[in-house]
């Protein structure tokens, strides 16, 4: 097992890469469904002013 994680001794280059791409993918996740929750607010408040606007 400890062969796996040594990875033919590059283990120290490839952990680390592993690593940064895990932050990023989350990180970018993190920002889409927080971007989602805004468009859909101002979605929300657009629709509300525009049934008031109406009446």
């Amino acid at each position: 097992m400890s062969e796996f994680f040594a990875m033919g001794g590059y283990g120290a280059y490839i952990w680390p890469c592993y690593g940064l791409t895990l932050i990023g993918m989350v990180a970018l996740a993190g920002w889409s469904f927080a971007k989602q929750r805004r468009l859909t607010r101002e979605a929300e408040r657009l629709k509300a002013l525009g049934k008031e606007s109406r009446q």
